[in-house]
């Protein structure tokens, strides 16, 4: 049964702090592979933190194993420009996901 983590990834030694987001190297592939993650329902919030190097994800997993194996595929992952920093389990208390 998939219970909520947060998850913490940030940015890896290939990132390029000239650029923005959206200009970093195959940001098309990343966006496509992390929409079809949102479409299935195992990420179901993201988005960077603003003044930090690190993006948030709430997501909906068995455990750990499956994000880390779940976002290894993730062009960003391999190109290092994106890795895990954290993985919480996470307790929703007040409002809902949906």
């Amino acid at each position: 049964m998939a219970k909520l983590f947060a998850v913490t990834r940030t940015r890896g030694p290939r990132w390029n702090h000239a650029v923005s987001l959206e200009e970093q190297e195959d940001w098309s592939a990343h966006a496509k592979f992390m929409d079809a993650l949102h479409a299935e329902g195992f990420v179901a919030l993201g988005g960077p933190l603003e003044g930090t190097s690190d993006v948030l994800l709430i997501v909906r997993a068995r455990d750990a194993h499956e994000i880390h194996a779940r976002l290894s595929a993730d062009p960003w992952t391999s190109m290092e420009l994106l890795h895990v920093k954290h993985i919480i389990p996470w307790t929703l208390r007040l409002g809902s996901l949906g």
